[in-house]
């Protein structure tokens, strides 16, 4: 069973290639679905995945570099003009507000639904979302301006009840809530079932956190996010840029690689990349060599993200 899908709209740094649009991913986790940045060319790119509009209710940005944010205002009044009428939520710095007004009022544009938006803190992570299945963080980055990660963790599943059993002590559907909860059930003759007898484990909750853009901050996103199934992390230069990199508050594949070590993620994927590098191979390959589960988030790749029998899948 699929539980996360992680559709890469776009994996480029700062100035679009043909093959290779500014930054921006639409995720499904729990049946919840979330646009993370919103860079020129965005809503092309969910048109060409055949990504429903409807289905964006939540756009989280990182910060306000074009790159990751000059494509939502478009997709904005193109919402509008499909007479979207239900609320959008979004999740960012504390200009953005400002940021998003001033390039409707300077267009004469108005929205027949309303924005709902949410601050991300500088100074601690922050809680920005919550609903029954999952909670999501802003995470503070080192970047040349205010900027964010976001951390999306699943809460932890009820148990899965057993229908052998339900059927074979007449279990109220009464009851069910609390079993699936960890409580036992007592029979009509007095008789107590253990839970372990009634109900399986849960799939196990997964967690995916989005860095980018940002300086090295290993041991720092340890302590704030700390082990996570799946980690996206900027490498917008190879090594051989190094003094680039750090001129520019972004990281190499091998920094990005050395932070999913430090953090213990599960699995890596690389992106953000630099229009210097058309080929993209020596940043994965410089990155596995620290951290072998690492991958490319090249453009229009999906990746499904599951468990089955204790293991974690790509």
């Amino acid at each position: 069973m699929t539980n996360l899908q992680l559709t890469i709209l776009g994996s480029g740094s700062a100035v679009p290639l043909p093959r290779r649009s500014p930054t921006s991913q639409f995720l499904t986790l729990s049946g919840r679905h979330f646009l993370l940045d919103c860079g020129e060319g965005t809503q092309t790119k969910l048109r060409q995945h055949k990504i429903g509009f409807g289905r964006i209710n939540h756009i989280f940005i990182s910060h306000l570099h074009g790159d990751h944010f000059f494509g939502l205002v478009p997709l904005l009044t193109t919402l509008h003009l499909l007479d979207r009428q239900k609320e959008m939520h979004l999740y960012g710095p504390p200009e953005l507000e400002q940021a998003v007004q001033s390039l409707l009022d300077s267009t004469g544009s108005r929205l027949r639904f309303p924005l709902i938006y949410h601050v991300a803190q500088p100074k601690a992570p922050t809680l920005v979302y919550e609903d029954e299945a999952l909670w999501v963080k802003a995470i503070p980055l080192e970047h040349g301006m205010p900027c964010w990660g976001y951390h999306f963790q699943e809460k932890p599943r009820p148990r899965k009840m057993r229908k052998e059993a339900i059927d074979r002590l007449g279990i109220p559907v009464a009851e069910i809530r609390q079993i699936k909860q960890g409580a036992a059930f007592t029979d009509l003759a007095g008789t107590t079932h253990a839970n372990e007898t009634l109900t399986d484990d849960p799939a196990p909750a997964l967690s995916y956190a989005y860095c980018t853009d940002t300086a090295p901050l290993g041991p720092y996103l340890k302590e704030h996010i700390g082990p996570v199934d799946l980690l996206y992390h900027e490498a917008t230069f190879t090594e051989t840029h190094r003094d680039r990199a750090q001129q520019t508050t972004h990281c190499t594949a091998r920094q990005a690689a050395e932070g999913a070590q430090t953090m213990g993620a599960q699995k890596l994927l690389l992106g953000h990349f630099s229009i210097r590098y058309d080929d993209l191979a020596p940043l994965e390959e410089e990155a596995r060599a620290v951290y072998p589960p690492s991958y490319l988030a090249r453009e229009d790749q999906v990746f499904e993200l599951s468990r089955k029998d204790g293991k974690l899948y790509l």
